[in-house]
């Protein structure tokens, strides 16, 4: 998956667990989601979330 969404393997494996860093969620860059979507030949709604996070809680 990571080959073929030309995304670096560590890249891709911090995404599968949730995080970008070990003390930060994961927040990937829409370029990433719609690479990770055209691989999976899904459209990009059917890898976001349900429901909105609150961006405004920290």
């Amino acid at each position: 998956m990571a080959y073929e969404a030309n995304l670096s393997r560590y890249t891709y494996q911090q995404l599968e667990r949730g995080r970008s860093s070990p003390e930060r969620t994961s927040n990937p860059r829409l370029m990433t989601l719609l690479a990770i979507a055209q691989v999976l030949r899904v459209p990009l709604e059917d890898i976001l979330p349900a429901q909105m996070p609150d961006l405004t809680a920290r």
